[in-house]
């Protein structure tokens, strides 16, 4: 049975001012924070890159697939013929418009399940597929066809899984695909169920009462387009959360403390390889004669310099001031201090034992 529009309209207005602030502070605590965790914005890497790669196509595919162009042909909008028409009538005119002016193999099949009224209302439900191609069913039994679309109901569903299954693995998507796995596959088992929910709960008696084909409810289409629709929504909000996740702008991860104290000591590493380098390059500039005589005569030419500039006399002014007015000297003693016990250990004195007598 399907939600009156008045309905949904009163539960958004009555829902709406709750639901909507929370979402909105919960969008902006996701977005913000990565920056509280220290993480900062990276491009997509490659694998994100093929995920979102699967995925746009894949949206792309479905919005395709869900033009009326692609859609199983439906002989009432293609004769222009209301429900209650002759079925030798109906069957003439799309005769009509098939080349060579004879029905095909599936159109016999299908005129010859057109009995009633009843079977007419389910093929407005099910589609010609199901009404044609089911061994079993009946007019009599019409949840006997529901049995028989459930394959074809849940046939997107299952595909676009696999899809969304494989682009975030991780061996196509990375370390950001199987974040979002389990949400994806809940929301598609959901979507899945809410579909087969629509069409056995669906009314298919209400056509019966149309006059006209504009007031018919054609739900078989109507459906499909929306499942092809919803699909391609599904695929492209996962693509925006991993686009979202994968370059830290919101719903990231901190790393993990094994992997921080990794990066802290590849760091650390790294420092000390500079600085060892840094040492054998000054080793080797003390060692050589050439090189230590040079040196030697930078720092006695700047030693000149910085001489020749202090004995200026704005120099010695403005030195004068500083130290006078602007600079104060215990800070600045208390921060070396604090400086020189942080870099150099403490020398601990060692009293020799001595043996007396």
């Amino acid at each position: 049975m399907a939600i009156p529009w008045g309905t949904i309209k009163s539960l958004l207005i009555f829902f709406g001012p709750m639901l909507l602030p929370k979402a909105v502070s919960y969008y902006r605590s996701a977005r913000n924070a990565p920056a509280h965790a220290g993480i900062s914005i990276q491009p997509v890497p490659p694998k994100a890159l093929r995920s979102l790669f699967i995925l746009i196509t894949t949206v792309l595919i479905l919005l395709v697939r869900a033009l009326p162009y692609f859609a199983p042909e439906n002989i009432f909008a293609r004769t222009q013929s209301r429900l209650h028409i002759p079925t030798d009538v109906l069957f003439n005119r799309l005769a009509s418009l098939r080349p060579g002016g004879a029905l095909t193999p599936s159109d016999a099949v299908l005129k010859s399940k057109f009995v009633n009224l009843e079977s007419r209302l389910l093929y407005l439900q099910f589609g010609p597929d199901v009404l044609a191609e089911c061994p079993f069913c009946t007019s009599d039994d019409p949840g006997s066809y529901f049995y028989y679309a459930i394959p074809a109901l849940l046939a997107p569903h299952l595909a676009n899984l696999i899809i969304v299954s494989l682009a975030t693995s991780d061996l196509v998507g990375g370390p950001h695909g199987p974040k979002w796995r389990t949400t994806a596959a809940l929301v598609s088992g959901a979507g899945a169920a809410l579909d087969l929910y629509l069409a056995s709960s669906y009314n298919h008696q209400a056509n019966a009462r149309a006059p006209r084909l504009g007031d018919l409810d054609m739900f078989f289409w109507d459906a499909r387009a929306y499942r092809l629709l919803a699909l391609a929504g599904l695929d492209a909000a996962l693509a925006l959360l991993l686009y979202l996740s994968s370059t830290n702008r919101a719903f990231a991860s901190p790393p993990a403390p094994a992997e921080r104290v990794e990066a802290v000591t590849r760091q650390l590493q790294l420092t000390k390889s500079r600085l060892n380098a840094v040492g054998i390059v000054k080793n080797t500039a003390i060692r050589d004669e050439e090189l230590r005589a040079r040196t030697q005569a930078y720092w006695q030419h700047e030693g000149r310099l910085m001489r020749e500039v202090m004995e200026e006399r704005e120099v010695v002014e403005g030195v004068n001031d500083a130290l006078q007015n602007r600079i104060n000297i215990q800070d600045i003693s208390r921060d070396a201090d604090a400086y020189l016990s942080n870099v150099m250990p403490k020398m601990e004195y060692v009293v020799p034992e001595t043996t007396v007598g």
